[in-house]
């Protein structure tokens, strides 16, 4: 009987539970609705916080105002994302066809272009990208032999609004027979989407191909496939580009200005939300950030109650003037995340401070750019400055000596740009045989480090200092011969007995490059270390080919009619091991710019001034023929052998351009002379009248490959201890020097 009345009590309780739910709360709910619908308003579950009571007192209201529709949640993007790319998932073991690049072994690396129809629109910046490809030593006109395929239509404006767009790129790529849905293609882009999301829409399906892009979020960044790359201008040099402002070792390394900017405001949409706030950090003083509002058409419509305060403010400075004075400069972000100022900010050795959430910086995979910017957050605008001033002098002169680095070896160029697009490519398909990070980041730079000669740091000489690495204590001799062998008192036999008794000599190689067959061993006089006779095939440049017989570090250049002592082969040497990336020799020459020619000149005048030391008697690395053969245009070398002439300047160019350093001259015994040819035998080239004009040639020549011109003047020469001293020749080491 109790049991029973606990279970009634029970069943009670319930129901009266039921109830009061349904009456006190559904009906309440239901009631709620009633009366919303009845007033044709939406119920909120969070307060308006627009409201002026709740804001903060330095913010103005229409900073937080932002257009309706604007604003896209992270699933809205990724679902945009994902129906513009279906293939967000890229790899380069998924989505690349290893085997086109593997047909030709280190040669493999082949990159074809698509030919343009007649009446394709090619943009500027486009078509100096087209020519870095065709001229660089990766291109192939035959598509069979391609690894890499570029479009021929230009897809770096992909803008509808802009003038620069090219319609039906879908359509037409599809027609073509290679494009296999884009696998191995690399697409080139520096604007997409449009008004008023500028979303990374391109307009057409890139399918599997690679992508070289600017403005790159990480979201959609697909890692180990595509590839960031800077924005830059139309006006952005082909090749060489300006030198960086910031002079060697700058003291003190702290500016005029701390922290500048100065650039557009936009009043609404994307990007306008730093930018309009961009005037709180302003102080007139250390601090610059100038906006103004008064760009595009309508801005006069949209102007706000601070525009014409900011354009007075914008006009009192020069915007030159404040990249030059200024230690830290605001990169923020525009309408889409990359910026113009990026690359201003390198090259002005001004400390890019990033305000672009989610940018993936350009060529992210390889360079380390905590050694050369300082990231911000676009939501604490406000500590920015406080940030800046907490970083050290110390620290603040290596960010700016990195930014110089990087502008010099990756950015200064459409030609450095493109050239380590592909770069990074080919390491990911050569992995096995690619550049490390240190390599990347430090001097020289990933484009003059060829892993094909080595993957090791302490096989390149510009490293050696770093790594506390000492050269090796021994050299090869290489002689260029192009004179047959009529007589044993030719200079050639002399110069043999001189290098060979040098206790550093390792081997000595002749490189024939005579008419006529090399003589037998026996014509050669004994020595005593080894002498090979190498076919040079009657080029020029087969002076400087990576001969594999060339063991040591060290390289001795001579031409057959030097005359030297061996003291002053000891000597050089032991000066070239202090200086293992440099050019040490002996017979100087310079460059000079001619301004009534508006051209660069070339001289042989004995003066205390140089640019350039002969390699007919010269140390160097070997690692330079590698890069000399490699590195360098066939067109040049194609120039060298035609005129057998100028392969000494090309190669003083090519050091100068890695080390950004003179050649070093030592003390010699007597000036170096061009003497005149055995009787009976072919003249010497000098002989001949044009070859000084084809010298003043080549020096143009090559400074227009390069696009600027890297030698560099010195009037720094190394004598033994106490040489031309008034002191006891008996007393000095090498008495040979001062005897003659």
């Amino acid at each position: 009987m109790q049991a029973r009345k606990k279970y009634v009590l029970l069943g009670l309780c319930a129901c009266c539970w039921l109830v009061l739910f349904y009456w006190g709360g559904g009906v309440q709910l239901r009631l709620l609705r009633l009366l919303t619908r009845h007033r044709g308003d939406v119920m909120r579950p969070w307060p308006n916080w627009t409201d002026r009571a709740f804001l903060p007192r330095y913010a103005h209201l229409d900073e937080l105002q932002t257009d309706p529709g604007m604003a896209e949640s992270p699933r809205q993007r990724r679902q945009a994302w994902s129906a513009i790319y279906k293939d967000s998932r890229c790899r380069m073991e998924t989505c690349f066809d290893f085997s086109r690049c593997r047909r030709r072994g280190r040669e493999g690396f082949r990159v074809y272009i698509y030919p343009s129809e007649k009446n394709d629109r090619v943009s500027e910046s486009y078509r100096k990208i087209l020519t870095s490809i065709a001229e660089s030593r990766y291109y192939t006109s035959d598509p069979r032999e391609a690894c890499l395929f570029v479009l021929g239509i230009d897809t770096l404006d992909r803008d509808q609004l802009s003038g620069q767009f090219v319609p039906n790129v879908d359509e037409r790529i599809r027609g073509y027979p290679l494009w296999n849905d884009g696998r191995n293609h690399l697409i080139f882009n520096l604007y997409s989407g449009t008004w008023p999301n500028y979303t990374e829409d391109l307009g057409f399906n890139i399918g599997q191909a690679i992508l070289a892009k600017a403005s790159l979020n990480t979201e959609h960044f697909r890692p180990g496939f595509d590839v960031s790359i800077p924005l830059f201008s139309k006006d952005h040099p082909q090749k060489g580009g300006e030198r960086g402002w910031l002079v060697r070792n700058t003291v003190p390394p702290r500016r005029k200005y701390l922290l500048m900017f100065k650039g557009k405001r936009y009043l609404t949409g994307i990007g306008s939300d730093t930018r309009n706030a961009l005037h709180h950090i302003h102080n007139g003083k250390d601090i610059v950030s100038l906006t103004t509002c008064r760009h595009g058409k309508d801005w006069e419509k949209h102007k706000d109650a601070r525009c014409d305060h900011d354009n007075l403010e914008y006009e009192r400075f020069d915007y030159q003037e404040l990249l030059h004075n200024s230690t830290f400069c605001l990169v923020p972000r525009g309408r889409r995340l990359g910026s113009f100022r990026f690359l201003e900010s390198l090259q002005a050795a001004c400390i890019p401070v990033l305000l672009s959430n989610g940018w993936e910086l350009p060529f992210s995979d390889v360079i380390q750019w905590n050694q050369a910017v300082i990231e911000g957050d676009e939501r604490l605008l406000l500590q920015v400055p406080s940030t800046v001033r907490a970083v050290g002098n110390e620290r603040v002169l290596a960010l700016r000596q990195r930014t110089q680095m990087l502008w010099e070896a990756y950015f200064s160029s459409v030609d450095k740009i493109v050239l380590t697009t592909l770069e990074i490519i080919k390491d990911r398909v050569f992995s096995h045989i690619s550049r490390n990070k240190y390599m990347w980041n430090y001097l020289p730079g990933g484009l003059l480090v060829l892993p094909e000669y080595s993957t090791h740091l302490a096989h390149f000489p510009f490293y050696y200092l770093g790594l506390g690495v000492t050269p090796g204590q021994e050299f090869t001799a290489v002689i260029h011969a192009v004179s047959p062998l009529v007589s044993q008192s030719q200079p050639i036999m002399k110069l043999l007995q001189v290098v060979s008794k040098s206790k550093y000599c390792s081997q000595i190689i002749i490189l024939w490059n005579s008419e006529k067959p090399p003589p037998s061993r026996s014509k050669w006089p004994p020595m005593p270390v080894p002498l090979t006779v190498t076919d040079g095939r009657r080029k020029t440049t087969s002076r400087f080919l990576p001969h594999v017989a060339i063991e040591t570090e060290a390289v001795l250049s001579l031409d057959e009619d030097t005359v030297l002592l061996t003291s002053e082969v000891n000597f050089a040497f032991l000066v070239w091991r202090s200086f293992p990336e440099r050019i040490v020799g002996y017979p100087p020459r310079s460059h000079f710019w001619d301004p009534l020619k508006r051209a660069w000149g070339y001289t042989s005048k004995w003066t205390n001034d140089y640019s350039i030391v002969l390699t007919g008697a010269a140390f160097y690395h070997r690692y330079y023929h590698y890069l000399f053969t490699h590195y360098l245009p066939q067109s040049l070398r194609t120039l060298v052998d035609r005129t057998s002439n100028c392969e000494d300047i090309l190669m003083n160019f090519l050091v100068s351009a890695v080390t950004h350093q003179p050649p070093i001259k030592v003390a010699q015994r007597k000036q170096y002379k061009e003497l005149p040819s055995p009787q009976g035998t072919k003249s010497v080239p000098w002989a001949n009248p044009e070859h000084f004009n084809q010298r003043q040639e080549c020096v143009n020549s090559f400074a227009n490959w390069f696009g600027y011109m890297p030698l560099v003047h010195s009037q720094f020469r190394l004598d033994p201890v106490l040489f031309k001293d008034q002191v006891s020749v008996l007393r000095k080491k090498y008495k040979d020097l001062e005897r003659a």
